[in-house]
């Protein structure tokens, strides 16, 4: 399989140094003792807030600290083509940064925030798919006071790097069995077959201990929840699908292991109450846990997908929770891991995209199954892009080349994009039908 190529850009390493002289005209808080924030905006990419740490002023940054990341942007080749043909008629393109005094957010509709001053750094990302390069890292002055000595100073690390990665195109929506093609520019090479179906009594001696386990006790909770009529038409359960190399032979799957249930009184599945699923590889002869997504519906005016999904390094151990955020269920968006994406513009990301949590994993150790190693586990994992209700969703899978080393490491990504684009429709409004590839009758689904 051979990577496309993809530009990691990183923003870190900020801090901001303003004289003493300057604080009381900035504002009533200093921001020696309320922390400063910044926007950060590339082209049509969306935009970013960062907190920016106050040092003293006769303090230096240290050159050995550790990066830390203020923001990412992933840059496919089309992304770095259309920037260059812009700056054909202009300038090179410019990250845009504007740093703010104060609190973030909004006080009666107002912005908190006083503007300090702006800083735009140039970049020429011609050969960036192959080599790193620094655009900026240091001090520059910025505000009114700029060319007088007495002004803020604000650092920053701005950096380019390859960040190849395999990109798997769906076929056709999971419900269909779709094929999955591998994606190169215009290159379209089939690498894997899906096959959806509805798990059943008689099937379940082919999954693994910890799966039975799993769903045993999903079904003595659903035994206490309500009346068998109301059961049966507010739950969706037993959804699987799996994931096939072109041999035939089957290389991850997806299995629904809790049962998307409506709350009581209501027609959504809750926070509190969220449908599962075990994403599985193979080993031994027989089907291992790999990961876990939950999903349900969320309560606030988004009205969208939550979910949270977390690793599992083997039963023994506590799991790993890699991601944990909201999608669109109208307009769909992007599933995303990416354990070094910054601190974005809070601690959620907003509806239509998804970030990883801060706290990611910290140890050594081997997970995944070989998968992702500790001391390799950082920078972006995988994407998936998926649509939203009532649309045709042929998800789009990006996977890091780092974390894959086997057909059944990019397998298991699939599959798990698979997983988040069914939970749009399993957690679709009870009140509303499901499309009939969805619907067993046997279950009474939808």
């Amino acid at each position: 399989m051979d990577p496309c190529p993809f530009v990691r850009l990183t923003v870190g390493n900020l801090a901001l140094k303003i004289p003493l002289a300057l604080r009381p005209a900035m504002s009533v808080v200093h921001p020696s003792s309320s922390p400063c924030f910044c926007k950060i905006k590339l082209n049509n990419f969306p935009l970013q807030t960062a907190v920016v740490p106050c040092i003293p002023p006769q303090n230096q940054f240290p050159d050995n600290q550790l990066h830390t990341l203020a923001a990412t942007f992933h840059l496919s080749r089309a992304d770095i083509v259309k920037l260059a043909e812009k700056s054909i008629f202009s300038a090179k393109p410019c990250l845009k940064i504007a740093i703010y005094t104060g609190r973030r957010g909004t006080t009666c509709g107002v912005n908190s925030g006083r503007l300090l001053g702006k800083v735009s750094v140039p970049l020429d990302l011609a050969g960036t798919e192959s080599r790193a390069c620094v655009f900026h890292n240091g001090w520059v002055s910025v505000g009114k006071e700029a060319n007088k000595g007495t002004s803020a100073q604000f650092h920053l690390n701005v950096k380019a790097e390859p960040d190849p990665r395999f990109v798997f195109q769906f076929d056709g929506e999971p419900e269909c069995s779709p094929q999955v093609f591998q994606i190169r520019g215009n290159i379209r090479q089939p690498v894997f077959t899906c096959k959806f179906s509805f798990r059943n009594t008689g099937g379940r001696n082919q999954r693994s201990r910890s799966l039975q386990s799993e769903s045993s006790n999903s079904r003595s909770w659903l035994s206490s929840f309500g009346s068998e009529r109301e059961r049966l038409g507010k739950e969706r359960k037993g959804w699987s699908i799996t994931v096939h190399d072109l041999s035939g032979s089957p290389v991850a799957a997806a299995s629904m292991v809790t049962p998307f249930v409506a709350s009581p009184g209501s027609d959504r599945v809750s926070r509190s109450n969220p449908g599962s699923w075990l994403i599985l590889r193979p080993g031994g002869g027989t089907w291992k846990p790999w990961g876990r997504l939950e999903a349900w519906r969320e309560c606030s005016s988004s009205d969208g997908l939550g979910y949270r999904f977390e690793l599992i390094p083997d039963m023994s151990a506590a799991a790993i929770v890699l991601a944990e955020s909201t999608l669109s269920s109208s307009k769909g968006g992007k599933f995303v891991i990416d354990l070094g994406a910054g601190g974005g513009s809070n601690g959620r990301a907003t509806p239509g995209s998804a970030t990883s949590p801060a706290c990611s994993p910290r140890g050594s150790g081997e997970y995944g199954y070989g998968l992702w190693p500790f001391c390799v586990y950082r920078g972006f994992v995988m994407s998936a892009r998926v649509e939203g209700e009532g649309k045709c969703s042929k998800p789009c899978v990006e996977v890091s080349v780092q974390h894959v080393s086997c057909t059944e490491d990019a397998a298991a990504y699939v599959a798990l994009a698979a997983a988040v684009d069914l939970s749009i429709d399993a957690c679709r409004l009870f009140s509303q039908r499901l499309r009939k590839e969805l619907c067993n009758h046997q279950n009474l689904l939808g």
